[in-house]
């Protein structure tokens, strides 16, 4: 399976007082393969929003390189081309928000494409229905939940057709429902839209759900792998100021009370399984 991003060597440094140079991404290599579902996970301030605002060129590489499907994301003339393969959707839901009526809002991605009317039209139906909002497509955005904005922000990225989406910490503003709503719109686009599913996240039991995972501290990658090899490294975990799946948790405490139980348990369902086993 071919690479549809390479970070190869990545450092990016912020100007700041003075003139003096912040470093926030410190010789950095990922790959990311076509098809994925990858999740970057970091405490505020390790550098996983600023490394994704790499991966559409809003940030340029300070040194290194970035190639998005094969297009370095430093030489200007790729931008355009670059953003249509690698589609963002930020925290706020109501920063990505332009109109006044949902349908519209959808549609405005593809009218500054230059794309046919009647092709916007098709386009606009199918991602208010990829998202389970097709019933609100006359309403007006601001009378939706948090996790209905959401949505329609992710629909009309969905709309402009890219083959990536980077969702830098999509639910961070929502409820538990709206949680929940967000994170099964993602893993629908990934398993059956084939779309490349990038997740900036603090939430372990959304980085659970993900085929691999990456875990940022000062800059650099900690760990990488897939949630089951990076889950078991609780005292990592808590070293670089993260949680642990709370099932991962209960796991760690049961075998130091002396119960013979696997290390690597993610979710309530394994959890379950492995607790008959024990009977």
């Amino acid at each position: 399976m071919s690479n549809i991003i390479s970070a190869q060597n990545v450092i990016f440094e912020y100007l700041g007082h003075e003139n003096n140079k912040t470093l926030a991404i410190n010789d950095v290599s990922v790959d990311i393969k076509k098809g994925e579902f990858v999740a970057i996970l970091g405490h505020n301030g390790s550098g996983k929003s600023t490394l994704a605002k790499h991966f559409n060129a809003l940030l340029i590489p300070s040194r290194g390189t970035i190639y998005v499907k094969g297009l370095d994301t430093k030489l200007e003339e790729n931008t355009w081309n670059v953003r249509q393969t690698a589609g963002m959707v930020f925290q706020n839901p109501d920063n990505q928000i332009v109109a006044t009526v949902v349908e519209e809002d959808v549609a405005f991605g593809p009218e500054n494409l230059g794309i046919e009317p009647s092709e916007i039209r098709k386009r606009v139906d199918k991602s208010l229905e990829a998202v389970g909002m097709t019933e609100y497509a006359h309403d007006a955005p601001h009378y939706l939940s948090g996790g209905q904005k959401q949505r329609i922000s992710i629909a009309g990225i969905i709309a402009m057709r890219p083959e990536c989406i980077i969702l830098d910490e999509p639910t961070a503003m929502l409820d538990p429902s709206g949680r929940k709503e967000v994170m099964e719109t993602i893993k629908m686009l990934n398993k059956e839209e084939g779309i490349t599913i990038i997740l900036i996240t603090h939430y372990m039991d959304e980085a659970v759900q993900a085929d691999r995972v990456y875990v940022m501290e000062q800059g650099s990658i900690l760990m990488q792998g897939t949630p089951k090899q990076v889950f078991v490294e609780i005292d990592k975990l808590k070293e670089a100021g993260l949680d642990v799946p709370q099932v991962t948790e209960l796991s760690s405490r049961l075998r130091e009370a002396g119960i013979n139980i696997s290390p690597d348990i993610l979710t309530v369902d394994e959890m379950v399984v492995e607790l008959c086993r024990l009977k």
